[in-house]
């Protein structure tokens, strides 16, 4: 970049900001499903009402479809969590292709 006479920060911002976000990028969609899921034990230790409390709740008094309207519901997060994710990857890296 610089030999091709782009500035300092042209250089940063375009050539390697863009090939440092992708693994980090990479990274966030696991990271958060993790955060989901390590918020379930929190809430339970610490007794804080939450979406954590209500599947405890739900399993233990047999309460399939509130269980089930949970999961699902962070499923829903997980998967447009993901989804983010790689329409941001697609939008930094053109040559990510959609198909």
């Amino acid at each position: 970049g610089r030999a091709k006479g782009l500035s300092r920060n042209t250089v940063i911002w375009k050539h390697a900001l863009r090939n440092a976000l992708l693994p980090v990028l990479s990274y966030l969609g696991p990271a958060a499903a993790s955060t989901l899921v390590g918020s379930f034990v929190v809430e339970k230790v610490f007794n804080w009402p939450g979406m954590g409390t209500l599947a405890f709740d739900a399993i233990s008094n047999r309460d399939y479809p509130v269980l089930q309207g949970t999961i699902m519901i962070l499923a829903l997060v997980f998967v447009f969590t993901n989804l983010v994710v790689d329409l941001f990857q697609t939008a930094v890296d053109p040559r990510i292709k959609r198909a």
